[in-house]
């Protein structure tokens, strides 16, 4: 027969952990009809991958492309990194349900805990819903390079239910409790992935009030969660208290309830896991409690990330170490050019640099010294402690903002300096590899959508692959069918997205075509191109052929086809029982 799609002579890493091995991969209808060897006369599209790798489109589960989904078709940074099947809705933020005057209020939430400036939300954003079904149907009628998912968020559920008293965290009643259960089990039942909460300190509303839910008793908790029982599916999401580093011991007593939880509802329940240097080795005794819950007979996944979480420090990012500057502050709005001009005369350099701190902000600073780093290109996200500002100003005879300084102006004053802040312990990222390498864990938190201004780890699907399988110096690797399988498979199986993430006849014909050897992550940049003029950090790659979605080549060399395949997914999809058409 003949064929729509060929990807003829790769080397296929097909997502269920199998060692690489090679062969053809026919798509038809959308869905993937034979990997062996294929006839490929006849099709319409052959792609040729001899000396490619040949895998599943990335399976992304914890992203925040609530507001751009609804004006964006191209989901774009993460888009450029493979993924072809994306979760939104995470860490109880999102847009649905909504009453009419409470937009602003979603906005300002959702802006203050992701870091997307209001401004852009409120130019791009449509609206035309108030329920979370009526949210679905306006999604439904979209189209991406990339399937969409999402879920329903405790801080939009807690504020129509409970208007200003859910707003500031007061205690809900039984009743408000009841209705929250209704609106959850509605929303699953109508096609909701989950249902996600925020408990740590450090998401706050753009007005500085905690995210609704951060306080949250048991009986609201389960309350809710009776909701996914009800709907018999759903994941239950989770950012604990303590992980950002504010309360380290309480991720542990999070795991407690999180444990009685799961096992009361018969439902997953995910939850963010990051090491924090108060408490360096904490994460490894929580994964222990989490996985002897699960022998218990409850069902604990923890998200974890791929690569130490931290920021970027530029001229054009929301922060870098000059900003305690009262004389480059006093430049820091102007337009790049007319910025760089002034940086280079030696009059501004002098002012600038011959700051004097008081002892306060002598001593923050002698702190993030040691922590903030050049990344070079291509950017190195696990940099010894060689590549500090501080290393690098003992070495050279000159001061660390000096370097700072300096190093911010290559590129045309584009470079970024590094600052990993999570997951990265004495000049190394092993705590993120013992992480990932835990049967259990989840590969998560790559964000994409989110945190514009300081960060773009959209990036992360990428990065464990040219880093933790090809490139890593300070430590162990681990196998390309291992990082494929726990982008893919696993991910995917969390969701119960069962016809994805596996190369297999039947599946959606979701794939990469990759140039294992020339992938390579770019440096970061950022681009005004956000509704209303708005600003973002963005980082492409190198290296993929082709990035294929339901069959569609939606990618081409990095650069986009213009077809947008991806849909709506409403609910969890069963594996498929035959090839037949997507």
């Amino acid at each position: 027969m003949s064929h729509q799609l060929v990807i003829r002579g790769g080397t296929v890493v097909d997502g269920t952990g199998t060692a690489p091995f090679v062969a053809d991969v026919a798509i038809d209808d959308g869905r993937i009809t034979a990997v062996g060897t294929v006839d490929a006369e006849g099709a319409d599209e052959v792609i040729d991958a001899t000396g490619m790798l040949v895998a599943p489109g990335w399976v992304d589960v914890h992203s925040h492309y609530d507001g751009q989904a609804t004006w964006d078709q191209e989901l774009a940074p993460s888009a450029w990194h493979g993924v072809t099947t994306t979760v939104m809705g995470n860490c109880g933020v999102g847009f649905a349900p909504v009453a009419a005057d409470r937009h602003d209020w979603l906005i300002d939430l959702m802006a203050g805990v992701e870091d997307i400036p209001s401004a852009v939300l409120a130019a791009g954003i449509p609206w035309g819903w108030e329920t979370f079904p009526e949210h679905l149907d306006v999604l439904e009628q979209g189209s991406w390079t990339m399937d969409l998912g999402t879920q329903i968020a405790h801080g939009a559920v807690r504020g129509y239910v409970m208007g200003e008293r859910g707003a500031r965290n007061e205690p809900a009643t039984a009743d408000d409790i009841a209705e929250m259960r209704r609106i959850v089990r509605e929303a699953i039942q109508a096609g909701a992935l989950g249902f996600s909460t925020s408990r740590t300190l450090a998401h706050l509303a753009v007005d500085g009030e905690p995210v609704p839910g951060t306080f949250a008793s048991e009986d609201e908790l389960f309350g809710i969660g009776e909701g996914l029982r009800d709907a018999g599916a759903g994941v239950f999401e989770v950012a604990p208290l303590g992980s950002a580093g504010e309360d380290p011991d309480g991720t542990t007593r999070e795991v407690e309830w999180m444990a009685r939880l799961s096992t009361a509802i018969g439902r997953p329940v995910s939850f963010v896991l990051i090491q924090v240097d108060s408490a360096p080795t904490l994460w490894r005794d929580i994964l222990a409690t989490a996985n002897a819950a699960v022998a218990d007979g409850a069902d604990l996944r923890a998200q974890v990330a791929g690569r130490p979480t931290g920021l970027l420090a530029g001229h054009q990012t929301s922060h870098n170490l000059l900003d305690v500057i009262p004389a480059y502050v006093e430049l820091r709005d102007r337009p790049l050019p007319e910025l760089l001009e002034l940086l280079h005369d030696p009059e501004v350099r002098e002012r600038i640099l011959g700051w004097e701190p008081d002892d306060a902000t002598q001593a923050r600073l002698e702190g993030a010294y040691p922590k903030t780093f050049v990344m070079g290109t291509p950017p190195d996200y696990e940099p010894g402690p060689e590549k500090s500002i501080a290393a690098i100003a003992e070495r050279e005879g000159r001061t660390p903002l000096e370097v700072a300084y300096d190093a911010m102006l290559e590129d045309d004053g584009r470079a970024m300096l590094l600052v990993p802040l999570l997951g990265y312990s004495d000049g190394s990222s092993e705590p993120v590899l013992e992480m990932i390498n835990d049967p259990r864990s989840v590969l998560s938190l790559a964000d994409g959508g989110a945190h514009l201004g300081i960060v773009c780890d959209a990036s992360m699907p990428t990065y464990l692959l040219t880093h933790w399988t090809r490139d890593r110096t300070r430590g162990d690797r681990v196998s390309i069918e291992m990082i494929v399988r726990k982008q893919c498979r696993e991910t995917a199986e969390l969701y119960g997205l069962l016809d994805r993430g596996v190369l297999a006849p039947g599946m959606l014909g979701d794939v990469n075509v990759i140039d294992y050897n020339a992938l390579q992550l770019d440096n970061p940049v950022v681009r005004d191109d956000l509704p209303g003029g708005g600003r973002r950090l963005v980082q492409g790659a190198q290296g993929y052929v082709a990035t294929i979605k339901r069959g569609v080549v939606t990618y081409r060399n990095g650069e986009p086809t213009g077809a947008y395949p991806g849909r709506l997914v409403r609910g969890a999809q069963p594996a498929p029982t035959q090839t037949g058409p997507a």
